[in-house]
């Protein structure tokens, strides 16, 4: 008898991604097989998924992106992959579809509803995303992330927190150095595609720190591309010894290595963070939908693990201010990771592995009882 399988519906964002490959490394490990539905730009973000994931590329599209034509065909698009993915279930089906959020996931959770597939949702942040929204009333369970989380009305959430990846796990809890005189590690990260708000404010912000502070220095910052060489000239002209990349692969080490985190506040890096636990800056995304980013933060800053920069406010001064504040604060410092720590959830993923195991086990009741 074949094992059970799972049905990742996942989008293209780390934010997504993450907690999905999570998920993912738990149930292969329970004894599952685990596929990974996306369309070809999540599956961009696929790359750390075990290799005993299969990815399956559906069509789908958002009316959120490009032109009048673009947004016409949106609909065709989408009823194409939901076709697609209703067929690939007919050929294997899944004992649990579980969507993470993003158009991406849009065809696997619709041709689940339509094939009366056992379905849920986890959502991330503390603002559900569009897509999670329309499902919400559609799945058999709702996991969050960040509780409270503001829920469609009449939709019950299970808070399970947010999984973290095998590769911040093994970071879990390690023990926290806190600044002195000696190397001090900064990590500046923006989500998995960069943010241009911390690549012009923390250069310019660290720079104008004193030049003995300065020659401590080690900074990590995740920069977008095109920003990569200014930004590297900028710590250079600090005399700010600093690695600049588009994306670090080994983000785990470097946050476990850190004295202080600069970070947008999505779901998996608050998780990461917290998991970890670290001191941190946060700046939430402003044009997030719902300011998700905001109140994602919420617990880090109202335990004292975080200090909270609207975006608007996120000028070279301020930076400067608050990094200070950790640096010449040991202390302090120390009581900001472990405030961080007691906020993290790091069993989150075998969480909801128990939770889509309750949902499939309910299904195949239902089934049963259905004669089917």
């Amino acid at each position: 008898m074949a094992a059970p399988l799972l049905l990742i519906a996942a989008g293209g964002t780390g934010g997504h991604m993450f907690p999905a490959q999570a998920l993912a490394e738990t149930m292969l490990a329970r004894g599952w097989r685990v596929k990974l539905s996306t369309d070809a730009r999540g599956a961009r973000y696929a790359g750390g998924f075990p290799e005993a994931v299969p990815v399956e590329q559906v069509a789908s599209a958002t009316f959120a992106r490009g032109g009048a034509l673009a947004k016409a065909v949106t609909p065709l698009r989408i009823a194409g992959g939901v076709a697609s993915a209703a067929m690939a279930m007919l050929r294997d089906r899944p004992a649990v579809v579980a969507g993470f959020g993003g158009y991406p996931s849009i065809p696997a959770l619709a041709a689940a509803t339509l094939l009366r597939v056992p379905r849920m949702i986890h959502e991330q942040n503390a603002v559900p995303g569009k897509v999670n929204r329309v499902f919400a009333t559609r799945v058999d369970a709702f996991a969050c992330s960040i509780w409270p989380t503001r829920l469609p009305e009449g939709v019950t959430g299970v808070h399970v927190g947010n999984p973290v990846r095998a590769a911040v796990l093994e970071r879990a809890g390690a023990p926290y150095m806190p600044p002195g005189p000696y190397p001090v590690n900064i990590v500046a990260i923006g989500g998995s595609q960069g943010a241009r708000v911390i690549s012009d404010a923390v250069p310019a912000g660290l720079a104008l720190l004193p030049p003995e502070v300065r020659d401590r220095l080690r900074v990590s910052h995740q920069a977008r591309g095109e920003d990569q060489e200014r930004v590297t000239e900028a710590y250079a002209m600090a005399g700010i010894a600093a690695d600049v990349q588009p994306f670090f692969a080994d983000i785990p080490r470097r946050l476990s290595e850190a004295q202080l985190v600069i970070s947008r506040s999505g779901a998996s890096s608050v998780a990461d963070i917290s998991v970890i636990g670290r001191p941190s800056i946060l700046i939430p995304f402003a044009a997030a939908a719902g300011d998700h980013q905001t109140a994602n933060a919420r617990g880090l800053v109202d335990a004292g693990a975080a200090a909270l920069v609207p975006e608007r406010r996120a000028t070279p001064d301020e930076i400067a201010g608050l990094v200070a504040a950790v640096l010449d604060n040991p202390g302090g410092a120390m009581q900001m990771a472990l405030s961080a720590l007691r906020q993290g959830i790091p069993d989150a993923a075998d969480r909801l592995a128990d939770l889509v195991e309750t949902v499939a086990r309910k299904g195949a009741a239902n089934k049963k009882k259905d004669g089917q």
